[in-house]
Order: C-alpha cells, then sequence, then structure tokens
C-alpha cells in the first residue's frame, strides 16, 4: 500500500479483511460556533470508516504527543490489530489526517498505514456513498512501539542540531502582522522559514505532485539532502511537510510543543519581520 491514496482505490478496497479507515477529522482552532468532530463523523462519514478522536490522543492539552500507552489503547478500542492495513482521511481545513500519520509513524511504525487523497470532501464531491451512525467493533489489544527519534522538544530547538526548521503557519502568524489566536506572543523562532500549510494542496484539497512539492521546498531555499525540522503552532500542522517530506523520501522530525510552547516562555528568543 503506498502511504498516498485515492478514493478510486479506496472505493474498490472497501470491506476488504484487514483494511481499516479511520476518520481523523480535528479542527484544532475552532471556528464561532464550534464543530463537533465525533457528531460530525456520527452524521456522515466513509462507510466502514471508525472514529480515531485525534482530540482525545493526548495528555491533557489538545494536540501534544500522548503516552504510548494512551495511543495503543485507543488504537485497540477501535478494533486496530497489529496486523491491520490503515487508511486515514479528514474533514478539516487542517488537514490533520497528517497529524494521524504522524502519531501512527512513531507508535505503530511497522503498520502500513496511508492518507486518502482529497479526504471525505473529495469523496462526496465524486458522489460515492456515505454513512451515518457509530462503526460496531471489537476491540483488540494494540501494542505500541515507539520510536521517537524524531520528536523535537523546546531544550532541543535552544541546543541547536543543524536542522532546517520550517514553520507551516500562515504567513501573518509567521512574520507577527497577524495576532495568534490562541493570544500567545506572535512571531516565530529564529532561523525558521515559513511554508504555510495550504500550499501543499491543490484546490480540491489533494496534495500537489511530488515535482511541485520539491519545488516548494526549494523555493524557500530547504536543502532536501539536509535535517530538517518542521513546526506550527501546535504540532499539528508541522505534519503536513513532515508528510510532503515522505512522499518525496526524506525522513523530517517535528517539534511537538511548537509556537505554543515556546511563545509561552518568555525567555525563548522571538523574531517577527
Amino acid at each position: 500500500m503506498q502511504s498516498l491514496v485515492s478514493t478510486a482505490w479506496l472505493a474498490d478496497r472497501l470491506g476488504t479483511p484487514g483494511l481499516i479507515v479511520l476518520d481523523a477529522t480535528f479542527v484544532p482552532v475552532q471556528p464561532n460556533p464550534p464543530r463537533d468532530e465525533a457528531a460530525e463523523y456520527a452524521a456522515a462519514h466513509i462507510p466502514g470508516a471508525r472514529f480515531l478522536d485525534l482530540r482525545g490522543l493526548s495528555t491533557g492539552q489538545a494536540t501534544s504527543l500522548p503516552a504510548a500507552d494512551k495511543f495503543a489503547q485507543r488504537i485497540g478500542a477501535i478494533g486496530v490489530g497489529q496486523d491491520a492495513q490503515v487508511v486515514l482521511y479528514d474533514n478539516s481545513p487542517h488537514h490533520t489526517a497528517a497529524r494521524a500519520w504522524w502519531l501512527f509513524r512513531r507508535f505503530a511504525p511497522a503498520l502500513p498505514v496511508a492518507i486518502l487523497d482529497g479526504g471525505f470532501a473529495k469523496w462526496r464531491s465524486e458522489g460515492r456513498q456515505g454513512e451515518s451512525g457509530e462503526a460496531v467493533t471489537e476491540p483488540v489489544r494494540f501494542v505500541a512501539d515507539p520510536d521517537l527519534a524524531a520528536v523535537r522538544t523546546k531544550a532541543m530547538i535552544l541546543a541547536g542540531d543543524g536542522a532546517q526548521l520550517i514553520d507551516a503557519r500562515s504567513p501573518g502568524r509567521f512574520d507577527g502582522s497577524e495576532a495568534d489566536p490562541r493570544g500567545l506572543p506572535s512571531g516565530h523562532i529564529p532561523g525558521s522559514s515559513n511554508l504555510h500549510y495550504a500550499r501543499f494542496f491543490r484546490d480540491d484539497g489533494t496534495w500537489r505532485s511530488p515535482e511541485e512539492l520539491a519545488a516548494l521546498f526549494a523555493g524557500e531555499g530547504v536543502d532536501l539532502d539536509r535535517p530538517v525540522t518542521t513546526t506550527c503552532g501546535s504540532g499539528i500542522t508541522a505534519a503536513i511537510p513532515a508528510f510532503a517530506l515522505h512522499l518525496l523520501g526524506r525522513d523530517a522530525a517535528l517539534y511537538d510543543g511548537s509556537w505554543s510552547e515556546w511563545a509561552a516562555d518568555p525567555q525563548t528568543p522571538k523574531v517577527t519581520a
């Protein structure tokens, strides 16, 4: 299974034993009125899909890295076994299937996991069937196999490791001209480059081609042969450039605390430009 699969590919394989579809919709910056991801899933989802609940996969904050046993408990509770193949999709402006993919890479690196290109919006735009209600699944035991080598902390960023920092937030939040939605100081980590997560997608929500992705990184002066660490507001959209690099055959680290942690510390250096 490729890391990025089409709606046609998935439609042809729905119901295949061992293939599990997970709804990874999460809206970290809520509109007014707020969205209820679980209720939206119950109202309409890809047939047979199960709700991942990214919001619940945390250690107290919605976007913090969960403990390995918490991840394993949640995955086992929705019936995902060690021999499964997983396809992730979302219906979020933040393309949160990428965050779910990144978590699987950290806690179940051997498990085949793919992202559905274009997500639920493309599935529905093509007139494909949806269903409502909750998926009935039998819990199984899932054992996490953590590989946290690609997780970066604030201390690691402060120490510096020579990696190129890519910030996936909007240009306004990056340069400080736009207020931070969490009320934090504006700006960015010194030395980082800005590559807004929305630029990785076409107008229909599908991922750009490998050639286009490579050109995006090159346009910001990113050397794909050197280490890269991605960051954003809270570790969610930072997974998007990380997945783009994966599609290009490269690995990336991710600073999970991102700007929410960095900006909250009055001692960390901050740049506006």
